[in-house]
């Protein structure tokens, strides 16, 4: 049984979610028909697709009232003229958060990776009120562990907000939080969380290699795969409930929750939504 104190953890982290998306043909009107107007959604970068296809979703999205933040992988993009471009692209859209990764891609450009675009951003006066970055919990398939820390440390001067990657270890998630603010990064944190995930569904988009992030993770990453595949191997509100302790505690400033849908948006929804209405009652 939940304390109080980790009911109310819970209860606002829920509150608090955002939901990632990847760009296929059918998850406008997913999110549409099952999110309301003013929650917030991600759309990822897609290698296979190119980045149009993320432009174009947030935009559609966007003009249907939702609040849309775009994933800018740095390595999609050729460099500062074609980032000009999209940031003009995405103010007229009103877009006003964005995403930087690195993406998995190889370089078009000249960007490397997320600091040299984010530096650019700062460079041609960005219009973006809110930055998102990257946070691992886990090893990164192919960067060691010393390097994310450091590269997230070079980033927190551009960044208003740090985006956790995937984790079905509640340890793992507690133990990089305190990690992350023992080094003295204050950045908010919103832990990347995994909803009630469909193994059949999963495994079907988990083999669609290059549809996004989220995916490219579980692909390379078949331990991880593994454990939320396996029945009863993974409960979003069990992982929630065992972290609530350090995600409560106001000096880790963990703000939300960024939910990987995997296009089940429906079920997310569902998820969360009947997690809330458990403390209505």
């Amino acid at each position: 049984m939940l304390t109080r104190t980790r009911a109310d953890v819970v209860r606002r982290l829920l509150a608090n979610a955002r939901f990632e998306v990847l760009p296929t043909a059918r998850v406008e009107e997913a999110v549409a028909t099952h999110l309301r107007p003013g929650r917030t959604v991600t759309v990822t970068a897609s290698p296979s697709k190119g980045l149009e296809a993320t432009l174009a979703l947030t935009e559609r999205l966007t003009a249907r009232g939702y609040d849309v933040v775009p994933h800018l992988a740095a390595r999609m993009i050729t460099g500062r003229s074609e980032l000009v471009e999209i940031a003009d692209r995405l103010r007229a859209s009103g877009v006003t958060t964005v995403f930087v990764p690195a993406g998995d891609a190889d370089p078009v450009g000249s960007y490397a990776g997320a600091l040299d675009l984010l530096d650019d951003l700062v460079a041609i006066g960005s219009p973006f009120a809110q930055v998102g970055i990257t946070g691992y919990p886990e090893s990164h398939p192919t960067i060691h562990d010393d390097v994310t820390v450091q590269t997230m440390w070079d980033k927190r001067r551009h960044a208003t907000q740090i985006v956790s990657n995937l984790t079905f270890d509640p340890r793992v998630l507690t133990s990089w939080v305190q990690r992350v603010r023992a080094r003295g990064v204050t950045t908010p944190i919103l832990v990347g969380l995994p909803g009630p995930v469909d193994r059949t569904k999963l495994l079907s988009m988990a083999t669609k290699i290059g549809v996004g992030e989220s995916t490219k993770f579980l692909a390379k990453n078949r331990g991880v795969f593994a454990r939320i595949a396996a029945p009863g191997g993974y409960d979003p509100l069990r992982l929630l409930n065992r972290a609530a302790g350090v995600l409560g505690d106001e000096r880790m400033n963990v703000t939300g929750l960024h939910l990987f849908t995997f296009n089940q948006v429906a079920e997310t929804e569902a998820w969360r939504r009947a997690q809330l209405a458990r403390w209505e009652r």
